[in-house]
Parts: structure tokens; C-alpha cells; sequence
């Protein structure tokens, strides 16, 4: 067995070759992440796609049979009261109105609500109130330090007293 670069795994390995050698191995599993991330992502795309064309073909398929719903409510309508055919279609288009109507109502409700919700507008207040906030932001006091450039008094006063 051996190591990416060749070498023998077991072998004593240079400061600089087991660097080149994580480099590679991070290189890869980098490309190996991506490459998942792109065949996940065709498979959703493949799966989202075929469920839009069955909801799409369910949806022609029931927009088509309204008719023959239409022709069942009217020949119900017949036979249950015994009027003219012509009534019977009548009311038959009076309901499909109807449910028009109140679905249309709903819609309508509905969209007053959206429009009223500013949602983004809220998260964007809330995105620009964090942003303030981290800019007013001071870091904690850090005590003076001997590295940070800044003589401590201490210091001074050791340095003078070995001198003298």
C-alpha cells in the first residue's frame, strides 16, 4: 500500500511531502464534494421536472373531464326533477359560476393579505438593524501587553532600574 504521492506508506516522509500530500488529498476531496453536489443537484432537477409534467398532465386531464361533469350534473338534474333539458344545462353553468365566484373570492382575500404582509420588507429592516448594531460593536479591552508595541509602565521602570 502507499500513499497518494507514491511513497511507501511507512516510510519517513518530509515536512514538505506530507504537505504536498495533504494538499492533494484536500484538492481531491474538494472536486469529489463538488462532483456529489452537482449529481445531487441533476437529480433534483430530474425528480422536480418529471413531478411538474405529472401535475401538468393531471391538471389537462381534469381540465378536460369538466365537461362531462357538466353533462352529469345536467342529465342528474333532469332525471331527479324532470324539467327541460335546456334548464337542466342552465343550472348546470350556474354552479360552475358559482364556484368560480367563490374561489375567485378567495383568491382575492388572499392577495390582500399577501400585499399587506411586507414580509421581505421586515427581514430586510431586520438585516439592516443586525448590520448597525455589528458596526457599533467596540472589541473587549485587552490588557496591555509587553508584544502588542505598547511599552508597560512596569517594564519601563525594570529596564531603567538594570541600567542604572
Amino acid at each position: 500500500m502507499s500513499a497518494p504521492d507514491g511513497s511507501p506508506v511507512g516510510a519517513e516522509r518530509s515536512i514538505g511531502q506530507l504537505f504536498a500530500s495533504a494538499t492533494t488529498e484536500m484538492s481531491a476531496l474538494v472536486h469529489d464534494e463538488i462532483a456529489l453536489a452537482k449529481a445531487q443537484l441533476k437529480r433534483d432537477v430530474k425528480r422536480g421536472a418529471t413531478s411538474g409534467g405529472a401535475f401538468t398532465v393531471a391538471g389537462a386531464i381534469l381540465l378536460f373531464s369538466l365537461p362531462m361533469l357538466n353533462f352529469a350534473l345536467a342529465y342528474g338534474i333532469r332525471t331527479w326533477s324532470d324539467w327541460n333539458l335546456a334548464i337542466c344545462f342552465l343550472l348546470s353553468f350556474a354552479a360552475n359560476v358559482l364556484v368560480a365566484l367563490v374561489l375567485a373570492l378567495i383568491g382575492v382575500v388572499f392577495a390582500k393579505k399577501a400585499k399587506k404582509s411586507k414580509g421581505p420588507q421586515k427581514v430586510a429592516a431586520s438585516m439592516k438593524e443586525s448590520a448597525g448594531v455589528l458596526q457599533n460593536a467596540k472589541p473587549h479591552p485587552r490588557p496591555a501587553a509587553l508584544g502588542d508595541g505598547l511599552p508597560d509602565a512596569k517594564a519601563i521602570e525594570a529596564v531603567a532600574r538594570s541600567s542604572s
